[in-house]
């Protein structure tokens, strides 16, 4: 298993504010909509998002620092499948004595770093727990995009049932301790020299179970199971396409179309600008075709204030039809010119 540390490039002791920004830099970087189709970029975006989300909690990063220091992770520790429970774990990676050793215990630990699926990891988890987040896309133009926008969000998110208020139980009842686990979410199973733990059969885990659930959720209770707090909601933004600007990043792209005339002689053109502006643009004379000019701060705006350029790239304009007046004057123009192939040729 990778380092949670070395994925998000950040130290053993980084602040949860240096933890945050690593992750929201590389998130960013690495997103699936910003890279459409690259497998690395998802991969490493699923890489820093389950390290973020064990390193941000405060309980679940004491835990994996703790497994850290025991070599959970190191070379030999490959025998533990994460979300799988104590299959397939190699206590000998803590040397002779595994008989004393307790690995439903590592496996409640790992578990609750890795959100295993139906093993011994979800067992204990009496407390509060936080709920699903929830992901939302909204489009918005492209000059909002630019200048900012408030958009209301549609979402439909769980809230606390108001008939049990999130206890999961019918009114004038209580979830009760497990008869079975007695509370621990956990029973244990003796196998051999071990004492292995399961999650409870009838519990599930939970260490508490509702003998009458609340008519109206059916025990589901609220966004947080057991009095957690709500998930986060993650809205992803989408911008629709300009007709005039290319955005890259914090430079725009203006492709500008231009006379024969004008890219041979040079000429002032008025040009548009992001958000409905105009400013006059020197064509050099003797310009050719897909030649770039540079408006230095006429770009997007950058996140740490100031503006990108706006990078405008001539397309010489060659007419398809031409009047008799104008035929002569090309065919007189041409026989002034010099051979462009004269040294091709010899």
């Amino acid at each position: 298993m990778a380092d949670f540390y070395q994925t998000l490039g950040i130290s053993k002791n980084a602040s949860q504010d240096e933890i945050k920004k690593a992750f929201r830099d590389l998130a960013r970087r690495h997103h699936p909509d910003k890279n459409p189709g690259d497998k690395a970029a998802e991969e490493k975006f699923k890489e820093v998002s389950q390290a973020y989300e064990t390193l941000s909690d405060p309980a679940k990063r004491t835990q994996y620092d703790e497994m850290s220091r025991l070599g959970a992770f190191g070379p030999g520790a490959g025998g533990f499948r994460p979300g799988t429970g104590q299959q397939g774990f190699d206590p000998s990676m803590f040397g002779q004595g595994g008989a004393q050793f307790d690995v439903g215990d590592l496996s409640d630990i790992l578990g609750t770093l890795f959100g295993g699926g139906g093993g011994a990891g979800r067992g204990r988890r009496r407390g509060p727990e936080r709920g699903d987040d929830l992901q939302v896309a909204v489009t918005i133009s492209f000059d909002d995009s630019l200048h900012g926008a408030t958009v209301r969000v549609p979402v439909e998110k769980p809230v606390a049932c108001e008939t049990c208020h999130g206890s999961g139980a019918r009114p004038g009842t209580a979830p009760q301790v497990c008869p079975e686990c007695q509370g621990r979410g956990m029973v244990a199973r003796n196998q051999g020299p071990f004492a292995l733990s399961q999650v409870c059969p009838r519990c599930q885990g939970q260490g508490t179970i509702v003998e009458s659930p609340c008519p109206t959720c059916r025990g589901t209770g609220e966004a947080g199971p057991r009095g957690g707090p709500a998930g986060d909601l993650y809205v992803i933004v989408r911008v629709e396409e300009d007709e005039l600007f290319e955005r890259r990043g914090d430079e725009l792209v203006l492709e500008l179309p231009v006379t024969i005339a004008e890219a041979v002689l040079g000429a002032s053109v008025r040009i548009p600008t992001p958000g409905g502006g105009k400013v006059s643009l020197k064509v050099p004379a003797g310009s050719h075709d897909g030649r770039t000019l540079r408006l230095r701060g006429k770009g997007a705006p950058k996140l740490k204030g100031g503006h990108g350029d706006l990078h405008v790239r001539l397309r010489v304009e060659v007419p398809e039809k031409l009047t008799k007046e104008q035929r002569l004057l090309f065919e007189k123009l041409a026989a002034t010119l010099p051979d462009p192939r004269f040294d091709m040729l010899g």
